[in-house]
């Protein structure tokens, strides 16, 4: 098995340069960082007034965090619906079989 060395890709969020270490793939941590960054964006354009990057970021941390748990509800609620959806179809099949035997 491969190991896979550990990348030095250097980003810059919010106007500050970051030297990020990773195994993930540069592109993929490049694309993090941008999604970081135009989310701490958005952030400080939704604001009336001017704000600390700290108190931008935070706030962008917690609208990825909103975003996720909504996401991951959307997941368990989808699962639940094909695994009623799965039982129905099997039990219909079951039926189907009995009677046929």
């Amino acid at each position: 098995m491969e190991e896979q060395n550990d990348s030095l890709v250097r980003v810059t969020i919010y106007g500050q340069e970051y030297t990020v270490k990773a195994k993930a793939d540069p592109s993929y941590i490049v694309s993090v960082a941008n999604f970081v960054n135009e989310k701490m964006e958005e952030v400080e354009n939704s604001l009336t007034t001017v704000q600390s990057p700290l108190r931008i970021a935070i706030l962008a941390a917690m609208n990825v965090t909103d975003e996720l748990f909504s996401s991951n509800k959307d997941k368990e609620e989808l699962n639940h619906k094909i695994d009623e959806k799965t039982m129905f179809l099997v039990d219909l099949i079951d039926e189907k079989l009995n009677e046929d035997t």
